[in-house]
Parts: C-alpha cells; structure tokens; sequence
C-alpha cells in the first residue's frame, strides 16, 4: 500500500479532538505503526542497494554494560542452569527493557496533561490489551530499511569543538544540517535517522566511579537534540520512519521546553519509534572508511504481545 500523502506541519494536529501536534489517523482510525507505515516493500528494496560490501555492524551495546543502570532501573541479572549428569546449560536473563540499547515504544510514553497514547489510547486501554505493543511492529516486518548516520561526534571532533556529553547540551537543526552537509547525506522519505551524540564513547571512558556517581543522579543531564518546534518540524518534514541515537533520551535532557517534548510528539502523538543508547561507535568508523553513511538497516524487536519496550537487535549492512 502506498503510504497517504503526509500533510503539512501546520496542518497538526490531525486529530483536533486530540491533543497538541498529534498525527492519528493519518494511516487509518485503527492503525498502530504509526510512521512504520513509511517502510513498504519498494523502500526495503531500495535499501538493499545499500549493500555494497556486506559488512555487518551490530547496533546493539552489552545488556549489562551500564552496572548501575540511570534512572534507578534494575540492573541486569544472567543466570546460567547446569542440567548435569549432562553437559546440557540453560540460561535465564532478567533485563529492564531501557537498560541499553533500545526502541521506546508507543506505551511507553503518553502526553503527559492528557494522559494519552498514541491513537488516542488510555492506560486502562493498555492494561486491558496488548494494543500498540511493539509486538505490532515485528507483525508487520519489524524496522528494516535504509539508515542513515548523521555523526555529530566525529564533525564536533573536526571542528575542535568540547562536547559535554554529561550536561543538557542542546544539538539544534541548523547543527544537524552542518553534519549531513559535510557528510554529503540526503534524506528520503522513510530512513531510519541514527544520530551519534558521542555519549556512549563518553560513557566508555569513565571510570567504575564515575559511573555510579552519573546512575545516582535522579535525573543525569545528557547531550541530545533540541526540543523545539523547529527540531518536530524538521523530523516532520523529512518523514522519517524511526529515529534513534547513542545518548540515553533522543531529547537534551532534562528536557528544556516541555511545549516541544519529543517524547510526547513522536511517540505518542506521531507514532514514529525511539531509539536510545545504540553503539554507533563501529559504525561511524565503518562510514568514515568509506565516506559513505547511508547502509541498509534491519532491526527486529523482541516479540513481546503488548511490549513497551524492546533491545532493537540492530545490525546495519554496508
């Protein structure tokens, strides 16, 4: 099915019934993908052509990377099972879903004043079904189609720039366009977006210390995009079907102007996914080598009827 014609910024919200900047209904009253809508069979084979070298690149970091999780979360437990007398194992995992690299799903996340989902759907609605759940996602294909890499960290490094990946420091559109200018990347509409903030490799260099002393924080500040109305338009107008980034909220965090919470905008209000925490480290050498930072990406999620949340099980192919 050829996606509808997406309409204007100016035309949110879509439902006016609804709340501020929201976009239901745009692929059908019922509809649950939201802006996966955009990867159709002619995008996944467009995004084969990608594929030149068939290098593999895992965007997943370790489950157990972060020791003491941020945002008071669990950390991850590993158990393995000796079945003797025979040389036989089990193991059993126990994870938060937002411990490491992650899609946010649209449960995940509601506009907080309304205290709605994406479509319009209460929490009642979701203790009561499995609908929106990113089991809906892996239904229909899961998030496959052409990536694109837009590393921030590596042109800050060109340009002599100090990032503070540990306080809210704002990435603004006009900076987002300077680093797909130097890279020579252009958007089509449907591409996975993967920004890399620099915040993983930041976060690689910390000390045991250092690290615990960020996870105590009640809210740890991070590096992340601007919210803004000039950010939600920018997304809006590319029509990407999913974005993610390296840094642990796709927004600056704490977020600076609540009026323009990505959160709510894109995950409630667009259905449009939210990747956070992926290791983009090996891929932004693998781009660097072949100045080229478009790939066919394939990601699929945990089949979890009614998931929140889910590790992406990213791997992007040069």
């Amino acid at each position: 099915m050829t996606p509808p014609t997406k309409p204007a910024f100016d035309s949110l919200p879509l439902r006016k019934d609804g709340p501020h900047g929201n976009a239901w209904g745009l692929f059908g009253e019922d509809d649950q993908c939201g802006m996966l809508n955009l990867l159709t069979p002619e995008t996944t084979a467009a995004a084969a052509k990608e594929i030149v070298d068939g290098v593999r690149i895992s965007t997943d970091w370790p489950l157990n990377r972060m020791g003491v999780p941020c945002f008071s979360r669990a950390p991850f437990e590993h158990s393995i099972r000796n079945k003797a007398p025979r040389s036989v194992n089990d193991d059993t995992v126990v994870f938060n879903t937002q411990i490491s690299s992650q899609w946010d799903g649209f449960r995940h996340y509601g506009y907080q004043k309304e205290q709605l989902y994406f479509g319009g759907h209460t929490l009642d609605d979701l203790l009561k079904s499995d609908a929106i759940g990113t089991e809906v996602w892996v239904n229909n294909g899961g998030i496959v189609g052409r990536g694109v890499l837009l590393d921030y960290a590596a042109w800050a490094d060109a340009q002599g720039l100090e990032v503070d990946c540990f306080s809210t420091t704002p990435i603004t559109v006009s900076t987002l366009k300077k680093v797909a200018a130097s890279q020579g990347t252009t958007f089509r509409q449907g591409d996975i977006l993967l920004v890399r903030t620099g915040w993983v490799r930041a976060y690689n260099r910390l000390s045991d210390q250092e690290r615990r002393d960020l996870a105590a924080k009640q809210n740890p500040p991070a590096i992340g995009l601007e919210s803004s109305e000039e950010t939600l338009r920018w997304v809006w107008d590319q029509g990407f079907a999913a974005v993610a980034g390296d840094q642990p909220s796709m927004e600056a965090w704490p977020c600076q102007n609540t009026d323009f919470w990505l959160h709510e905008w894109f995950l409630a209000g667009w259905g449009l996914p939210i990747g956070e925490l992926f290791d983009l480290e090996k891929l932004s050498e693998e781009c660097a080598k072949r100045k080229r930072w478009t790939f066919f990406f394939s990601s699929m999620p945990l089949r979890v009827p009614g998931g929140v949340a889910s590790p992406p099980n990213g791997v992007a192919i040069l």
